[in-house]
């Protein structure tokens, strides 16, 4: 669309550019809350600004003027010639009276009745521009212009095209056709053309020009679409604003053959320039009970004066129906500004009602606007009434309002259908977009609800190990401080034992029996150190930090009356074994030889260690009466905490071997 010197507003665009135009302007205007870029596509915007966006539309919808299309006979406006295809040229011109100053044009488009979808425009331009001009600008200046591209398409709603020029002429160029319905053929139709200034409609019952006279507007099918109809003032709707208070239509009888009268006193003279007549609104019922233009007198008019006995009688205008199409929802007369207090419709024809093999006569109008430099002044005065019956009063003339609400201006009246057409087209997009964020919604949802449920079982199974580890930890723990104080202790009482024997045996060799006493005195200070860190030997530092010191110590003092070979292979590697395995190991053995010396009976022991690459083999062989299948559970349970296999085997010259394996890694590497 190009756009010259002029500003164009409420132009509908294509369906997708209407929800990003629209939006910003209800962003800015009226949701302060929300922060987007004037071009911020839907799917950019949270779903908060979505919902309050829709809440925006549809409270603006709420006070907008409804579409009501009018039913009934009249005028349907301007048909061109028909064409065979669409790249025509056509165009209609309204001459203004004189040069004037105007900031408003507005397409009427004609409509039609869709069984499927409604009413739809017929003939409405698809590529077409707007020129005014002057006598002394023959050419005219481009107001603006449209193309396919725009998308105008499709609609029921006026076209408000705003601008800002004067101009004595406008006139609307075509250049591409749109089919009509019925037949396919290309011509181009529209119910009204306005043209503003101010609130002025200066191109009523203005004259129209056409590229040349043609004989095709003869055909009596096209009596209800001719150029003079394109500026009669008749729009294809009924007044509908939904708003404020309702009330009904004034119309009552008179005697036949008089001549009643409705007469308005405006307080002050104020200088009038127009009159519109709003006829009474015809029945919702179907079938409709009366006809179009019911109560229209067939002839009247309408004088202004200054003085209440109308002895200084101005006539503003006369009407005479010459046919059905001279009748509307609303008459609008313009006429020369003329200073009234008083004006005084007069009936010189009434309109006659046909009933019951009876002639009555009725007077009815919805409203009555006396205008004043563009307002109504005519609003709740007083109005007088002659040879007119009171069935309704005469007040529902002015009263401001009409069978659905307040009555607008027709400039508002058609700014309100263009903005309804604008969010009704807008609204659908922000519609989807909302039900598709909430079932993506209502997915996540679900998913979190299943996701939920899972981490519920997962906490439960969590719960449920975790209280498992904790009962195997106590039990390790007892487990762990059970074989200590068996293993540690019990081989130190078991020693202190022995030592006690040997000190009886040799209680009369002093040296020996100092001796002795010296190993009891060191055994007992270790086994009192033992009991002090039974429950964790972690906490005990240097205890057995050096393992085979300490098994050979362990080793001299348990098999004092033994034969015993201990040797070690790597034996510097033992130092990087883990501290609680050092005393794991260091224990087992020592277990080991307390169950030799106890219950074996043997005379010779060997006990070979090798600290591997990869595991730690602890080899213990003796020569007595072995185990009889059956492992010392204090060895298992040792050889459990180890992690370790163990294995004991019979040999055949008599005796046992017990094998400890495991699997370590070292603190660190060292050198070779």
């Amino acid at each position: 669309m190009v756009v010259t010197h002029t500003t164009v507003i409420y132009i509908e665009l294509n369906m997708h550019r209407i929800a990003i135009l629209c939006l910003t302007n209800l962003l800015v205007g009226t949701l302060s809350a929300v922060t987007s870029s004037p071009q911020e596509p839907l799917e950019q915007l949270s779903t908060t600004q979505l919902e309050q966006h829709l809440e925006a539309i549809d409270a603006e919808l709420d006070q907008l003027a409804r579409f009501n299309p009018r039913s009934g006979t009249g005028s349907i406006g301007y048909r061109s010639p028909t064409h065979s295809d669409a790249d025509q040229l056509e165009w209609v011109q309204v001459e203004l009276e004189q040069a004037t100053r105007i900031d408003q044009i507005v397409l009427v488009p004609a409509i039609w009745r869709d069984t499927e979808s409604g009413f739809q425009a017929d003939g409405f331009p698809v590529n077409f521009r707007i020129l005014a001009g002057t006598d002394a600008n023959s050419a005219g200046t481009v107001i603006a212009s449209f193309s396919e591209q725009d998308r105008l398409l499709p609609r029921i709603a006026p076209l408000m095209i705003a601008c800002d020029i004067t101009a004595s002429w406008v006139r609307l160029e075509v250049t591409k056709l749109a089919a009509r319905q019925f037949d396919g053929q290309f011509n181009l139709e529209l119910a009204e053309l306005l043209i503003f200034s101010g609130e002025e409609n200066v191109a009523i019952h203005r004259p129209v020009i056409l590229p040349a006279a043609d004989q095709y507007f003869d055909a009596p099918v096209l009596l209800a679409r001719k150029k003079e109809f394109l500026v009669d003032g008749f729009v294809p709707y009924q007044m509908d604003t939904g708003q404020g208070d309702k009330a009904v239509a004034f119309f009552n009888g008179a005697p036949l053959n008089t001549a009643p009268s409705i007469t308005i006193d405006l307080h002050v003279v104020v200088p009038l320039s127009r009159i519109h007549l709003h006829t009474v609104e015809q029945s919702d019922t179907a079938p409709q009970s009366t006809t179009s233009g019911f109560g229209l007198p067939e002839h009247f008019i309408v004088e202004g004066a200054q003085q209440a006995d109308f002895s200084d009688a101005v006539p503003l205008m006369e009407y005479l129906k010459a046919s059905i199409y001279d009748v509307g929802p609303i008459l609008v007369h313009p006429f020369p500004e003329t200073p009234c207090r008083y004006v005084r419709l007069t009936v010189l024809e009434p309109y006659l009602l046909h009933d019951d093999q009876r002639t009555r006569t009725k007077v009815g109008f919805a409203e009555i606007e006396l205008f004043s430099l563009g307002k109504n002044v005519a609003i709740e005065k007083p109005v007088t009434t002659q040879l007119l019956n009171t069935n309704r009063p005469s007040s529902l003339l002015t009263d401001g309002s009409n069978f659905y609400g307040r009555i607008l201006t027709t400039r508002e009246w058609m700014a309100q259908l263009a903005r309804r057409h604008e969010l009704d087209n807008e609204r659908p997009f922000l519609a989807t977009e909302l039900n598709q964020r909430y079932t993506q919604q209502k997915t996540n949802l679900r998913l979190m609800i299943w996701l939920a449920t899972l981490l519920l079982v997962v906490i439960g199974f969590i719960i449920l190990i975790n209280r498992s580890l904790r009962q195997r930890a106590i039990h390790r723990t007892r487990e762990q401080i059970a074989a200590d104080l068996h293993d540690e202790l019990g081989a130190n009482l078991h020693a202190i034992g022995l030592l006690s024997d040997f000190v009886r045996r040799e209680k009369d060799n002093p040296e020996l029996l100092d001796t002795l006493m010296q190993r009891m005195r060191s055994l007992t200070e270790r086994t009192a150190a033992a009991t002090k860190y039974c429950t964790n030997m972690l906490e005990s530092k240097g205890l057995y930090d050096h393992l085979a010191e300490d098994m050979r110590r362990t080793a001299t003092r348990l098999t004092t009356d033994h034969q015993h070979d201990l040797s070690f292979k790597e034996e510097v590697r033992l130092q990087d074994i883990s501290p609680r395995r050092r005393i794991d190991l260091f224990l087992f053995y020592k277990e080991c030889l307390t169950n030799i010396i106890r219950h074996a009976e043997a005379t010779q022991i060997t006990t070979h260690l090798i600290a591997g690459e990869t595991k730690v083999t602890l080899t213990i062989t003796d020569n007595g009466h072995g185990l009889n299948g059956e492992v010392p559970a204090s060895l298992k349970r040792r050889a459990r905490l180890l992690k370790s296999t163990l294995t004991t085997e019979s040999l055949p010259d008599g005796g046992t071997r017990v094998t400890l394996q495991f699997k370590t890694r070292y603190a660190h590497k060292r050198k070779s």
